[in-house]
């Protein structure tokens, strides 16, 4: 493991306060002058980063499986500083596709399809941020003044599981919140750090943005350090909870009952979730079945299923026909999927944990040295409290739990407060239904859509759509106390630069023409991550018709 000595760690927190102030008064030319040079880093090291991060995790470097890292790294990394880059030649105010006002009160904003090639590459998908109830769907605070007095250095304890995390983290506090950066790379994926200190060099070099490294010692000195002023994590709430709350647990529960912070600096985080699947009950076709159940298989498998929007309990109908030939296909999904190297820390003991919990899971998926097979957890009762619903498995298992509703609408109402109630977590949530379901009962949809707290909702679209898109915010639903954070507070990526934004919503239709880039059977999605980071670099009529290629191969 690579370790910042702690008198590099207080010179590079020095570095940065001395250029907070300078920060707040840099103006919008040399803010995209810096993120123009910091996509051609990008560039430059992607093939790097790729193969990399493919010797991490198991990958074949020259197979569609390095798909995943195209896009979870070089891909999305660049879309964010593209989309930033638009933001600001609006003077930080881009234009959203659509402005309306919902039957709720809610303003809603369309962030998708914004031009031609948008149009092009997501056809038949919306992407809608939701404004706060009562709150105007104003943007760029920053950039339309007062500003701030007095600059801030914010360190960034980065996510080891998504190489892109912890720099995007990075953009978001710099060009949304006008704040100085510090990342802490995560051991686990410290591979990243050199790179994309290259990538990033033009921020590096202007003294805007520092990288250090280490484990938790290293990030308590940098949590508790006085040149410190706000944080911000993705990772864990047990995370959180230390540094805000203490890490010795019976001084964490003192201070917790008391209210007595022991680390008292603005934090956000983005802290994970158990993430439903709420299936629909409709009129699915063989065909229907099939694709679906690869949908949610895919949804658990990415990345390993190393994912804090990873599915984790798919909620059925008790009295929908067609229930136990769908949780049949899913099985036989499950099963064809291949197996995955768990790189991630802890994912055999949080493997075991659910077996002993649960007698009756059932690995469908190989096994072998390294690997968590992928496992059904079926029947788990939908009970508060219940192991499988407050436990995020971060491997690949899955529980599957049945709701007494026998049509839409009665499912759906009993579907939203069990997803609101007594599952753990408010970062995403997936509805899957059948355009006739969704045309036949379209006000009980969008109640449901309405009335699920979560900060990114997938309607036929696996949530990890919301990370990647850029344009949709990302962190949990609003309201979590420190006391409890769950999936946390704040939000990232927002590059509309919303003021005020309470979640967002991403569609995609029940069955897309081409199949999703996320689908681990995914013939060409190596050469559709390579084509992607071309054209997030460059938009043009070529780079268009490559990715188009590309997908439609898949």
């Amino acid at each position: 493991m690579r370790t910042t000595a702690r008198t590099d760690l207080d010179a590079l927190l020095e570095g940065l306060s001395k250029k907070k102030s300078d920060w707040l008064a840099v103006g919008v030319p040399e803010r995209l002058t810096l993120l123009r040079a910091c996509m051609k880093g990008i560039t430059d090291v992607a093939e790097r980063w790729v193969l990399d991060g493919c010797a991490i995790k198991g990958l074949d470097p020259k197979g569609p499986s390095s798909g995943e890292e195209w896009f979870g790294g070089p891909v999305v990394t660049m879309r964010n500083l593209r989309l930033l880059v638009t933001a600001l030649e609006s003077g930080g105010a881009p234009m959203p596709t659509r402005l309306r006002k919902h039957t709720s009160g809610a303003i809603i904003a369309d962030v998708l399809a914004s031009g031609a090639y948008e149009g092009a590459l997501f056809a038949g998908h919306r992407a809608e941020v939701w404004i706060e109830p009562g709150k105007p769907p104003t943007q760029g605070r920053i950039y339309r003044g007062p500003k701030r007095t007095t600059g801030a250095v914010c360190v960034v304890l980065g996510a080891g599981n998504v190489s892109s995390i912890p720099f995007m983290d990075a953009l978001y506090k710099l060009f949304a919140e006008d704040e100085v950066v510090l990342v802490k790379v995560n051991p686990v994926n410290e591979y990243v750090g050199p790179l994309l200190e290259r990538a990033f060099a033009p921020l590096i070099s202007a003294g805007y943005l520092a990288v250090a490294y280490g484990g938790a010692n290293e990030g308590a000195i940098l949590c508790e350090h006085a040149l410190c002023d706000t944080l911000h994590v993705t990772g864990s709430d047990r995370t959180y909870d230390a540094v805000v709350w203490g890490a010795d647990p019976e001084e964490r529960a003192r201070r917790k009952k008391q209210g007595d912070r022991k680390n008292t600096r603005p934090f956000t985080a983005e802290l994970g979730c158990v993430t439903p699947v709420l299936v629909v009950p409709g009129p699915w076709s063989k065909a229907d079945l099939s694709f679906q159940a690869k949908h949610v298989a895919a949804m658990v498998a990415n990345n390993g299923s190393f994912n804090c929007n990873a599915a984790k309990v798919v909620v059925v109908a008790k009295g929908w026909v067609q229930r136990q030939a769908f949780l049949t296909e899913l099985e036989q999904a499950l099963a064809k999927t291949p197996p995955r190297r768990a790189y991630y820390p802890g994912a055999q003991d949080r493997f075991r944990a659910f077996l002993e919990h649960y007698p009756q899971a059932d690995p469908v998926g190989p096994t072998g040295e390294n690997v968590v097979p992928w496992t059904l957890v079926p029947d788990v009762a939908p009970k508060h409290g219940e192991y499988a619903l407050t436990s995020e498995a971060f491997c690949g298992v899955l529980a599957t739990t049945s709701l007494e509703a026998n049509e839409p609408a009665e499912f759906l109402t009993r579907a939203v407060r069990f997803a609101n109630e007594d599952c753990w977590g408010t970062l995403s949530c997936m509805m899957l239904a059948h355009p006739s379901t969704m045309e036949s009962f379209e006000p009980e949809i969008d109640r449901a859509i309405t009335e699920l707290r979560y900060g990114c909702i997938g309607v036929n679209a696996w949530a990890g759509m919301g990370y990647a898109l850029g344009s949709m915010t990302w962190g949990a639903y609003p309201g979590h106390a420190p006391e409890d954070i769950q999936s946390g507070v704040g939000v990232v990526h927002n590059s509309m630069l919303f003021d005020h934004p309470r979640k967002s919503v991403v569609h995609a239709p029940f069955r897309p023409l081409a199949k999703p880039a996320y689908f681990s059977d995914h013939r060409t999605a190596h050469t559709l991550g390579r084509a992607l980071l071309a054209h997030e670099a460059a938009p043009s009529l070529r780079t268009l018709a490559r990715v188009m290629l590309a997908g439609a191969r898949g």
